[in-house]
């Protein structure tokens, strides 16, 4: 393969790079290899992942002559909670690990951001590498440090932010996704362009149908262009006490509707985080704050490539705007009883906001619904 694309996390003595590249699992060794403390590595993966990529990373750290164990645990999102979480710890324990060993989280969201939690707890704290599988996991949850785990009264309610030695972004496994999860991670790719990148939006319109059919060149793009946006905000706001959380585009929305629906396969988190955005940018306008011509482009292009963008297109589930409105009473975002918004004036211009009265986020669902 050729040289990969490089982005680096500016974080000071705790800086690290973006690896991007097509083809790169084959020589993930070569890259891990230099970052270790130890050459010793444990891979925590899932079995659907493993089936698939295991043994070629496998191959690559021990051409690199580092040794290796593996954890394979169940997939899905139901993984990412304290049973799972207490599993993986008692597993690395047994395994004798050693604060100079080093995790390596093969696989999507739920096993990078279980990995990356282990890692930030297990003999108070130890390295770890990223190697998302997954376009979401790729262009977003494997970047900026945030680690954690779903309780039953949210999403990443209990986690740490712990950033990890490198990424390795290889988007050649992508071709391996089923359509529906290439469509989840997709809706993190268009919230970039949202936020603060309109030039991005509008290459997306353009591309984004082919990325998702297998275009490998618009493929590698997007997860360059996501990840230099990423890195950019974190570097600028590693714990998110201002800009980072602008990074949660669609995301107050969505969690509530993950919750809903228990965090299962009914709804995948890039599927809420679309309705989500939609569901910002028609709050916005609603409020006389964004176009509503510019909250219609949003809706257009992701219904375009295939994804969800209301909540009638979910059929047989039953919605109750209020208990979707207190969902969001206990997100993570609250603040002296206030909810933060992420609203947007336009395709590219989101901003902050602890203003939105609930009364109104309440007709917002039930007008969606009753539309």
């Amino acid at each position: 393969m050729s040289d990969p694309a490089r982005q680096r996390v500016s974080l000071g003595t705790r800086s690290y790079d973006i690896l991007v590249g097509d083809g790169l699992l084959a020589a993930a060794g070569q890259h891990i290899a230099p970052v270790l403390r130890a050459p010793r590595v444990i891979i925590v993966t899932d079995a659907n992942v493993a089936a698939l990529h295991l043994a070629a990373l496998e191959r690559s750290l021990a051409d690199a002559h580092v040794d290796y164990d593996a954890v394979v645990l169940p997939p899905g999102e139901q993984t990412k909670d304290f049973a799972h979480l207490e599993k993986l710890i008692a597993r690395l324990l047994d395994m004798k690990v050693e604060r100079g060993t080093t995790l390596v989280a093969l696989g999507g969201g739920v096993i990078g951001d279980l990995t990356g939690f282990a890692a930030a707890v297990v003999l108070r704290g130890i390295d770890f590498v990223q190697v998302p599988t997954t376009l979401l996991a790729q262009v977003d949850s494997s970047v900026g440090g945030k680690t954690g785990i779903n309780t039953t009264h949210g999403k990443n309610l209990v986690g740490s932010f712990h950033q990890p030695r490198l990424v390795l972004a290889d988007t050649g496994v992508l071709s391996s996704l089923p359509r529906r999860q290439l469509l989840a991670g997709y809706a993190e790719v268009v919230k970039y362009g949202a936020i603060d990148r309109p030039e991005f939006f509008t290459w997306l319109e353009g591309h984004g149908m082919a990325l998702i059919d297998g275009d490998t060149r618009a493929r590698q793009h997007a997860v360059i262009e996501s990840c230099a946006a990423k890195a950019e905000i974190v570097a600028a706001d590693e714990r998110e006490t201002g800009r980072r959380a602008l990074l949660n585009l669609g995301h107050t929305f969505g969690h509530a509707l993950e919750a809903e629906t228990g965090y299962t396969d009914e709804l995948l988190h890039g599927e809420a985080v679309a309705i989500g955005m939609v569901m910002a940018f028609d709050l916005s306008a609603r409020l006389n704050l964004c176009p509503p011509e510019d909250a219609a482009r949003l809706r257009r292009h992701l219904a375009a490539v295939g994804l969800t963008t209301s909540l009638q297109q979910m059929q047989g589930r039953i919605w109750n705007p209020r208990t979707l409105v207190a969902h969001m009473a206990r997100d993570k975002k609250v603040s002296g009883g206030r909810t933060t918004f992420v609203l947007a004036r336009g395709i590219g211009q989101a901003f902050l906001s602890d203003a939105v009265d609930p009364v109104d986020v309440e007709a917002l669902f039930t007008d969606s619904l009753a539309a």
